[in-house]
């Protein structure tokens, strides 16, 4: 969302995403997909969000605000945004600032206060949390909660010693949720009105930086200081020569058993009042997982330690009635995961690059794909095709012209053209295939912190010509949701 274009300096809940919503309806394209939605932490990741259950305060709309008489036009100073990208660090305080202001605004309407009750009341199982812990991150200057005072690091303590002093940036935080989530469910209808279904991305992990950690510290392994005794990562693999050290902090699965995995469930149901279908990160994960002794300085020293199985999945199908879900099956996996997807006739994901150059596996070529897949040119963990096919061997580049002649003369519509026409039953491109950009619009480089999620559109290259191509491609290969 947030590399969409807008006058805001990121993408949000504005025109600009319904005039997206309108691009996809008229080539016949009927999924969107994008990343997480969550307030993100560190390094903007995110996938390390304050909360599992919380939106991302910056995918506010000022726009909307000041379509709902909570700003007036004279509020949104103008700046001068980068194109390309996204400046987290001059953005996130301008929407702040934006939003406060709204607030004030918000607060003399009293027509609009009873909604607003109503979505505290409902969300309150994890909003009141949540806006404590925000509130108690700016006052302690932003430093993650292990470091606050001992009198506020203890969640049920802090709830029950709340200063009045912290009402205002606990009332704040609430409403902009408030905002967040109307905005989001407009635009969630529209796109139902377009013919265009949401994807949507759940991180296996939660930041240990987060409300989640702090306020229900029993569901995940920590030590008596509430520090992580193992944290997540992967094994060596083809993004990185001694793994990736993700850092979050490792579930306690018997705890979790204990309830019924209520809190997974609660996690999904929320995920799926705002999304069609949801792509569940590191599925492997959840039959067994990487677990790196805390301090580690690489993911190496890790181990496999059995995760919680079909017992968790079917707990899922249960409350839910159904699995709408996209099993992000990538990386090492074994025929013990492979069992459990198919178990519960979960598609998987089939990354093209992977068949042609790096990972190379079979399971990637299209000539082996099952009709349960849902296929994908990369993602954003990937180069864009562009970039990755500069990157081939000429071996390489050679095997791929050899499987689909002319692909190495446009290699991104070349995988995405493989894509299509695959027997999949979802087939995906990030934009910046659509595009043809290389890898100066990456959106991230695994095992790395710094630089990365930033990468926005510049309006200018988004087409006419480029979307009509693109429904050309979609009639041809009967993808369209016009068609039978």
């Amino acid at each position: 969302m947030t590399s969409l274009p807008g006058a805001h300096g990121i993408g949000d809940l504005g025109p600009a995403a319904y005039a997206w919503v309108d691009r996809l309806a008229i080539c016949g394209q009927t999924w969107w997909q994008m990343l997480p939605l969550g307030p993100t932490g560190y390094a903007d990741s995110p996938y390390q969000c304050l909360s599992a259950f919380a939106g991302n305060p910056n995918l506010i709309s000022l726009e909307r605000l000041v379509d709902d008489g909570l700003l007036e036009p004279k509020d949104l100073r103008r700046h001068e945004w980068p194109l390309g990208e996204v400046d987290f660090d001059r953005v996130t305080p301008f929407k702040q600032d934006a939003t406060a202001l709204a607030f004030v605004r918000f607060k003399s309407k009293s027509s609009s206060h009873q909604g607003f009750a109503r979505f505290c009341r409902e969300e309150a199982r994890w909003l009141d949390a949540f806006a404590l812990f925000v509130a108690l991150k700016e006052r302690h200057g932003g430093v993650a909660w292990w470091d606050w005072p001992a009198k506020d690091r203890i969640y049920e303590h802090a709830a029950a010693n709340q200063s009045p002093e912290l009402e205002p940036a606990i009332d704040l935080c609430r409403f902009r949720q408030f905002c967040f989530f109307e905005q989001w469910q407009q635009l969630r209808d529209y796109a139902h009105g377009r013919g265009v279904r949401l994807i949507g991305d759940m991180p296996i992990f939660i930041s240990s930086d987060s409300a989640d950690v702090w306020s229900q510290p029993q569901l995940f392994q920590l030590d008596k200081d509430r520090q992580p005794t193992f944290v997540a990562g992967v094994p060596p693999d083809y993004f990185s020569k001694t793994g990736q050290l993700w850092g979050n902090p490792l579930y306690d699965w018997e705890k979790h058993r204990a309830t019924g995995y209520a809190w997974w469930s609660d996690r999904m149901q929320s995920s799926l009042r705002m999304v069609d279908l949801v792509r569940l990160d590191h599925f492997r994960g959840f039959e067994s997982y990487w677990a790196v002794p805390a301090g580690s300085k690489t993911a190496q020293p890790g181990s496999w330690v059995a995760g919680p199985g079909a017992d968790f999945i079917g707990a899922l199908q249960t409350s839910l009635g159904s699995l709408p879900l996209i099993a992000e099956d990538l990386g090492v996996i074994t025929p013990e995961v492979d069992a459990l997807r198919t178990g519960f006739d979960l598609p998987g994901m089939r990354i093209l690059q992977f068949a042609f150059g790096g990972a190379q596996e079979d399971r990637f070529f299209p000539h082996h794909f099952d009709q349960r897949t849902v296929v994908y040119t990369g993602t954003h963990d990937n180069e864009t095709t562009v970039g990755w096919y500069d990157n081939l061997s000429q071996r390489e580049q050679e095997f791929l012209e050899s499987y689909s002649p002319g692909a190495g003369k446009d290699p991104a519509w070349g995988l995405m053209r493989l894509a299509w026409a695959s027997v999949a039953d979802l087939a995906i491109a990030p934009l910046q295939d659509l595009l043809r950009l290389g890898n100066e619009a990456r959106m991230n480089l695994p095992g790395t912190a710094e630089g990365n999620w930033r990468w926005r559109v510049d309006p200018r290259l988004l087409k006419a010509e480029l979307f009509q191509r693109l429904g050309e491609m979609t009639t041809i290969y009967q993808r369209s949701g016009t068609q039978k």
